[in-house]
């Protein structure tokens, strides 16, 4: 019975695989295919030449990577503050309000992140709303908040915040309230009680929203270009620049393939600290 429950799933799981392969894996084989390419080659039928590689290091391009991985570690690491306290309100005490809260934090996005980001150039610019409100009741002003990365970072937050709160949502709903209310009987203090059962509990929410912000974060680009200016360049910058101002399919490419590889081996690392029995409600 099991081996016939076996031969069963893995049928009903070629269509997936399939659509799988074609739309993820395949894109990747191919970028990794031009990434040891010849360079201002555009066709992946030449012999291999990994000189892309040997520019990315001898051109610097690993500051740009560093810059993107840090902002990403900094603006996911705020996100969890923020959106801790959000999401234990929306699972444990708002409950009958959730719905309301789940609706206008979702609305944001039908608005593109492009706009929204511009709606923010437009307010932190010189001589925008808030330069131009200070100077116009005080008489002085300033140079503007833009272009720099605190506001990346700001940026980086503002655009990813659903996708941190929705996940530390679920994943605190499957903290189960007697446990909490068994831990205060016992005289546990609130920190005891955040560290050594709500934490724990909601580990496999932590880590989805944690994964997902990271890797979006990472491979971003409005945000540097919008709010940043050339204050830094980031990753996904340099590979835009490699493949549409250069002419460099190889080494766009190749750069592709250092930020997948990069954020790939961090997801991979965490998925396997997840558990994923819990997360998918087989277990609790």
């Amino acid at each position: 019975m099991k081996g016939r429950e076996h031969r069963l799933g893995m049928l009903y799981a070629l269509p997936v695989a399939g659509f799988l392969a074609l739309s993820f894996l395949a894109p990747i084989l191919l970028v990794a295919a031009f990434s040891i390419m010849p360079q201002k080659v555009f066709t992946i039928f030449h012999m291999p030449d990994f000189s892309a590689y040997g520019e990315f290091l001898a051109q610097g391009y690993w500051r740009s990577v560093a810059w993107s991985l840090a902002m990403a570690f900094a603006a996911t690491a705020i996100l969890f503050v923020i959106c801790w306290p959000l999401a234990f309100a929306m699972a444990k005490v708002f409950r009958g309000f959730t719905l309301v809260l789940t609706i206008g934090v979702v609305m944001t996005l039908f608005v593109s992140e492009n706009i929204r980001l511009f709606g923010w150039v437009l307010t932190l610019m010189k001589g925008g709303l808030i330069e131009g409100h200070i100077r116009h009741w005080t008489g002085t002003g300033f140079d503007g908040l833009l272009y720099n990365v605190p506001v990346i970072v700001f940026g980086l937050v503002y655009v990813y915040l659903p996708f941190m709160l929705f996940p530390l949502a679920q994943g605190i709903a499957m903290v189960p309230d007697d446990a909490r209310q068994a831990a205060f009987d016992l005289g546990a203090s609130r920190w005891q009680i955040l560290r050594e059962i709500e934490l724990p509990l909601a580990a496999p929410g932590i880590m989805v929203g944690c994964l997902l912000c990271f890797v979006l974060s990472a491979g971003a680009i409005a945000e540097s270009k919008l709010l940043g200016g050339q204050a830094v360049i980031v990753i996904a910058d340099e590979v835009e620049t490699a493949f549409t101002y250069g002419q460099n399919w190889p080494l766009g490419a190749a750069l592709a393939m250092v930020l997948i590889a990069i954020v790939g081996a961090i997801a991979i690392w965490g998925i396997s600290k997840a558990d994923l029995d819990a997360m998918i409600g087989r277990r609790r």
